[in-house]
């Protein structure tokens, strides 16, 4: 999409908010090409990170945080004590305090909800936000995916209508490589080109025969993806030894070397990373933090903050922070009540996601919640807006239409942008 038309989409944008009678500040369009987003599976509590208040105790059953606050470099922003490394940086983050949807008792329909924005349908299948900005943007070089997934896949973070040239490649072990890229040691390259003959042969007849057949199409269109990707350029990318030992100190292990993977990637040219977090349970429940998984929530947090402020000052050093932009996701928030266990349950009307670089006009924090973190008092964010700002972020107009079939489908479900982090 050209500039000009982006803008005066935003325009439009705007002056539809001015007549709901919204508050609006002009936005522009962004200004980042990659995207990395964390997936907190779980439920992070939005009272034990990003949004601290008063503490409680979990002993007396009396609600509140479970860590003390500390200053960030923001002027009247408070993390929780164990994000010392983000708080620094906090300058170049803004939390969005007031997030909300209505899914609180299941966590898969819930991550369904954060990765694709819109409740479960069973008549359609909604492509995931890294489909859709893969599906928008495509690599950002020759020989590489647009979308890389470094975690367990499943459909919340597929394709869906879209088809399988906007799907993922993912890895779960750094130490092989993404799943059914690597050959065999006692595959030798002679009997691997005439595999691929072999299998060229039959791609060819089942094309000739099946010619309308979408789902052959598909398999097709993967394999030869598959094959693209296969070679040795893109396998470098993933040999972390190569990166000085000061560098994978700096993001720590487990996690971290999984951050610094997505960054080499996104520098190879991938547009969209999403990286799990909960790979390894540190704390034994990982963010699903009911009753001991709470007693170590702090390791948790601890990792996330040493690899993720480790991530911004690397890209930073790169000329890369403004063109990258982060997201902290998780499927909902947790309350301040603590429950019989000592952890906390379910809490999906008021909880925290976090951005960071990406170009954005950061602020710290954004919206505000009462004295326990579980009502918004102001400027509630929904998902859908969560995901018209990223995608206006990555230089994608969100108010274009998909296409399922013939049939025409909004690429948000009723998102409005961010605008205070767009400001012209």
């Amino acid at each position: 999409m050209q500039r000009r038309t982006f803008l005066q989409a935003t325009s439009a944008l705007a002056a539809s908010q001015v007549a709901s009678g919204a508050q609006v500040v002009q936005a522009r369009p962004g200004k980042a090409d990659h995207c990395i987003t964390i997936w907190l599976g779980g439920g992070m509590a939005q009272i034990d990170t990003f949004d601290p208040k008063k503490q409680g105790d979990a002993s007396a059953r009396k609600a509140g945080a479970y860590y003390p606050s500390i200053e960030t470099a923001v002027p009247g922003v408070s993390v929780c004590e164990h994000l010392s490394g983000m708080a620094r940086l906090m300058e170049q983050v803004t939390v969005l305090r007031t997030v909300h949807h209505d899914v609180v008792d299941e966590h898969a329909a819930a991550t369904n909800r954060m990765h694709t924005g819109r409740p479960t349908s069973g008549t359609v299948q909604y492509p995931s936000l890294g489909s859709m900005i893969a599906h928008q943007r495509g690599a950002g070089a020759d020989g590489v995916p647009a979308y890389m997934l470094i975690g367990y896949p499943n459909l919340t973070r597929g394709p869906g209508f879209l088809g399988q040239q906007a799907g993922f490649v993912y890895l779960t072990d750094l130490a092989t490589g993404p799943a059914g890229l690597s050959r065999p040691a006692d595959i030798g390259r002679d009997r691997q080109q005439r595999r691929e003959k072999l299998l060229s042969t039959v791609r060819r007849a089942g094309r000739n025969r099946f010619q309308e057949d979408a789902f052959l199409r598909q398999y097709d269109q993967a394999v030869a993806e598959s094959l693209r990707l296969a070679g040795p350029e893109f396998g470098r990318v993933f040999d972390l030894q190569t990166e000085a030992a000061s560098t994978r100190e700096r993001y720590g292990d487990g996690f971290g070397q999984r951050l610094l993977l997505a960054r080499r990637l996104c520098e190879s040219g991938v547009r969209f990373v999403e990286v799990s977090h909960n790979m390894n349970f540190r704390n034994g429940t990982g963010w699903d933090t009911h009753n001991d998984g709470q007693l170590n929530q702090h390791l948790l947090i601890q990792e996330l903050d040493r690899a993720v402020a480790g991530l911004m000052e690397d890209l930073q050093s790169r000329g890369m922070l403004d063109r990258t932009l982060i997201v902290i996701n998780t499927e909902f928030g947790r309350p301040a009540q603590f429950d019989s266990g000592g952890g906390r349950g379910h809490h999906s009307r008021c909880f925290s996601l976090v951005l960071a670089g990406g170009g954005l006009q950061h602020r710290g924090a954004l919206g505000h919640t009462d004295e326990l973190a579980m009502k918004i008092e102001d400027r509630p964010t929904s998902v859908p807006d969560v995901f018209a700002t990223i995608l206006t972020a990555l230089q994608i107009d969100p108010s274009q239409n998909l296409l399922d079939g013939d049939r025409p489908v909004p690429m948000t479900d009723h998102g409005n942008v961010i605008s205070e982090l767009l400001a012209s």
